[in-house]
């Protein structure tokens, strides 16, 4: 390379330096107020399509079971509900919004003033001592495993609450659609009986072509 071509090169990076520093970007954070909608997310579900759905199918599940009481209204000691876990059945992963999730649940089942749900310290324990998976309690004999196990901890409970988000994938050229699902579903442990609920939302993506 010649002396001239050389410098010619050198100049032209020097040149260019000053626009890749203004190009720089810079992350700023805001508290979003109460009363405001919750940021959408780009790429993947977030607080906008979970939080509704735990609203809508808890609280009608709740309801049917006689779980929604008005304020200051008396009423029966409250039915024990031990919540074995969300199982992720979408095609995202739910990072850190899956012990939100698990959060939101318990605290609004112990809101209801006719559930009561139990601590998921007592739960994860009982888990590892009957050496199951939260899916392997669907079998009967294994959910009386599990309640003897509870009631030698002294937490005996009433109903066994499983979770699970599902999604499904429709894509249109540059444009995809996703419905999320949460399904909640509460047993009877002393009869078995099954009360399903879940709740939808459907989420649109675009990719924008930058010119």
């Amino acid at each position: 390379m010649d002396r001239r071509r050389f410098l010619g090169l050198v100049g032209g990076s020097f040149a260019a330096a000053p626009a890749l520093v203004g190009c720089r970007s810079k992350q700023v954070g805001e508290v979003i107020q109460d009363g405001k909608k919750d940021m959408v997310g780009s790429h993947a579900a977030g607080a906008e399509t979970y939080k509704p759905m735990i609203d809508d199918a808890l609280g009608k599940l709740l309801a049917r079971q006689g779980g929604l009481q008005p304020g200051g209204a008396p009423g029966p000691a409250p039915k024990r509900i031990c919540f074995v876990g969300l199982e992720n059945k979408s095609s995202e992963d739910l990072g850190d919004f899956k012990e939100q999730i698990v959060e939101i649940i318990d605290t609004k089942i112990n809101t209801s003033q006719v559930f009561a749900q139990i601590s998921r310290r007592f739960t994860e324990a009982g888990l590892r001592e009957a050496r199951m998976r939260p899916d392997e309690m669907f079998l009967p004999a294994n959910q009386r495993k599990f309640l003897a196990i509870m009631e030698q901890q002294g937490q005996p409970f009433d109903y066994l609450l499983f979770a699970t988000i599902t999604s499904g994938t429709t894509r249109n050229n540059d444009a995809t659609q996703k419905d999320y699902m949460l399904t909640l579903e509460l047993v009877n442990i002393q009869t078995g009986t099954p009360d399903k609920e879940s709740a939808s939302i459907r989420k649109g993506y675009r990719k924008s072509r930058l010119p």
